[in-house]
């Protein structure tokens, strides 16, 4: 039985707001019975980071955690990441791409309406004025800016509705699932689609991996707090024992990872991993013609699974409905451990929000 010191400092939700280095690390002593698992860093100690050594030397002040290390997904991660996903509606981009610039619109139409005497004296512009509403006026220049103030929360709504139609559509008449093969490889992967739903047509596949949000459990085990206490920096407190997605479930998950969705269904937008890396494209593709993946540019540790660290792997199939719309199928898969330790100097974090992730 050996040793395995693994130590992780996982990027919040709104990581833009926080300092790496002054988010606290969380570390522990695994032991792990019969499987390898090379050894494995992924980051820099001053940034978000995910280690995985072995430990010759037994160090009393370190915590020892009980953990349980598979080489298979737990089923937290099955029941999120399994199945048939779309990606959010498009306005949701724009929407807040827009925020900014309205808001910047609208204090200054409001500073200019201050200024407005002045501005008027000097003669720089002339009198705005205003409109009377009841017994109320209200300046001018707000009846033009004010409703562009307005547009992202529109397209917001707009974009949640579309959503939320296209779930629930695929969620009461969901497609065939996709039958296929996958050989495994450190170089690339081997996938042969034998069947697909008659009314979808096989565009593009790739590989994606990343690491899965550490147990809320474990997380807060190791940096000595308590479950009821003050949460962990980027950490959200518990939530009552309604669902609403996988990143509530283990506390990482402040804020809207996945645009609005049903609370009592499976999301069909898949939640991004905050430290992940994808693969290119392959579009090149026939039922029943074996085609390769290749792998991510950075050299990726194999599929591992603990409380606090896990490295996951998946395969996304993408489809075009008859209507033009596009839906993918994602599905684990198993890959190999290296066979010397890896290292990412660089921790190729993503946006927590899915809107952003990739793009």
């Amino acid at each position: 039985m050996s040793r395995i010191v693994q130590r992780i400092r996982y990027p919040p939700f709104e990581l833009g707001h926080m300092n790496p280095s002054e988010v606290p690390v969380s570390e522990a002593e695994v032991k792990v019975s019969s499987l390898q698992v090379t050894d494995f860093t992924i980051g820099s100690a001053d940034g978000w980071f995910v280690e995985w050594l072995e430990c010759d030397e037994e160090d009393s002040n370190r915590l020892r955690l009980d953990s349980e290390i598979s080489l298979n997904p737990p089923p937290f991660l099955t029941r999120s990441r399994l199945g048939w996903f779309i990606n959010p509606d498009r306005l949701h981009h724009i929407s807040r791409s827009l925020i900014y610039p309205t808001v910047v619109l609208l204090i200054v139409s409001l500073f200019i309406h201050v200024i407005e005497p002045v501005l008027v004296e000097l003669g720089i512009i002339g009198n705005l004025g205003s409109v009377s509403i009841g017994p109320l006026d209200y300046p001018r220049l707000l009846f033009f800016t004010f409703p562009l103030f307005l547009m992202p929360l529109l397209f917001r709504t707009i974009a949640n509705f579309r959503d939320m139609s296209r779930q629930s559509e695929i969620i009461s008449n969901p497609f065939t699932d996709p039958e296929f093969n996958i050989t495994e490889n450190r170089k690339s992967t081997e996938v042969v689609v034998s069947d697909v739903d008659r009314d979808l047509t096989l565009i593009r596949s790739r590989i994606q991996v990343g690491v899965a949000s550490p147990e809320r459990r474990a997380v807060l085990t190791t940096l000595g707090r308590s479950s009821e206490g003050q949460p962990s920096p980027g950490m959200s407190t518990i939530l009552p024992e309604k669902r609403i997605s996988p990143g509530d479930e283990v506390g990482t998950g402040v804020g809207e990872s996945t645009p609005m969705q049903s609370t009592t269904k499976r999301s069909v937008i898949l939640e991004p991993m905050r430290i992940m890396s994808r693969s290119p494209w392959v579009s090149d593709i026939e039922i029943g013609v074996p085609f390769n993946i290749p792998m991510p540019d950075e050299n990726w540790p194999g599929s591992v699974y603990s409380s606090l660290i896990a490295i996951h792997w998946e395969v996304v199939l993408e489809f075009e409905q008859l209507d033009g719309r596009r839906i993918a199928w994602v599905a684990p898969i198993t890959m190999p451990q290296a066979d010397i330790p890896t290292k990412i100097t660089d921790s190729p974090v993503i946006s927590g929000r899915a809107e952003l992730s990739d793009i």
